[in-house]
C-alpha cells in the first residue's frame, strides 16, 4: 500500500526529474521511488561502515550466539 508524502526539492531538481520522466516514459513517483530505494543501498553502507568503526573504537561489543541463546533460554 503506497503512502503520500510531501516533499519540497529545488526547481532545477524537479526540471531535471521532468526531463527523466518524459524521456522514459515515467512519472516523477516511479522515478523517484527507484531513486530512493537505490539510495537504500547506500545507506547499508554508512551503517555498516559506523558500527565496524564501533566495533574497532571499542563504542559497541560483539555477543557470541551462544551466549543470546543462553539469555534468551534457548538450548542449543
Amino acid at each position: 500500500m503506497k503512502q503520500a508524502i510531501n516533499i519540497r526539492l529545488e526547481k532545477n531538481i524537479v526540471q531535471t526529474l521532468d526531463e527523466y520522466a518524459q524521456e522514459l516514459d515515467k512519472t516523477r513517483t516511479s522515478l523517484v521511488e527507484k531513486a530512493i530505494e537505490l539510495y537504500f543501498d547506500k545507506l547499508d553502507e554508512m551503517v555498516a561502515d559506523k558500527r565496524i568503526d564501533n566495533l574497532k573504537s571499542g563504542k559497541s561489543t560483539i555477543v557470541p550466539l551462544e551466549e543470546v541463546f543462553k539469555k534468551a533460554g534457548i538450548n542449543v
